[in-house]
């Protein structure tokens, strides 16, 4: 092997591991399978990195129809019957809870999901302020990881610290 292969060789390398390392630092996208007590699965989660935030696409199916909160929890856990393993609301900011608190919200809060007499429902929205990139706080993915929680009410948006949302229906881990 001469000097120049052996220099393009290690270039290559340097190249391929500098751009394994970068695209770890940059995550576009995530999703979440969310479950139920009985370990079913009631809704798929998208989760898409945008200029202000994380766009958030849920398809739901197997809900009791009605209002329900939808939040992201502090924790990736989710540890069935009550995914009380998920933790509190992700909140890096240390807000009160409700998007109608006039001193801003917890970044996991966002507005409620409806659910059909068929038991489906769709929900889109944009968490503000958050990422998918890196570890740090407002990273989806910091140490400890995060969860979607479905909960058995709708959030009242200004009781803090859950919105009166009542039980935690289902949960998914955010990948």
């Amino acid at each position: 092997m001469t000097t120049r292969s052996i220099l393009a060789a290690t270039t290559a390398l340097a190249f391929s591991v500098l751009t394994l390392a970068g695209a770890q630092g940059e995550r576009k996208a995530a999703t979440a399978q969310v479950k139920d007590a009985k370990d079913q699965v009631v809704a798929t989660a998208q989760f898409k990195q945008v200029k202000t935030g994380v766009q958030l696409s849920v398809k739901a199916t197997g809900l009791p129809p009605g209002i329900h909160a939808i939040h992201v929890h502090a924790v990736g856990k989710c540890e069935a019957p009550g995914f009380t393993t998920a933790g509190g609301h992700f909140n890096p900011a240390h807000k009160q809870h409700g998007m109608m608190n006039p001193a801003g919200h917890h970044a996991g809060d966002m507005p409620n999901l409806t659910i059909n007499a068929k038991g489906k429902g769709t929900f889109k929205t944009v968490i503000e302020g958050v990422t998918l990139a890196g570890d740090g706080d407002t990273s989806l993915f910091h140490s400890g990881g995060t969860a979607l929680v479905i909960h058995e009410k709708e959030d009242d948006m200004k009781s803090d610290p859950a919105g009166n949302a009542g039980a935690r229906l289902a949960c998914g881990v955010v990948q």
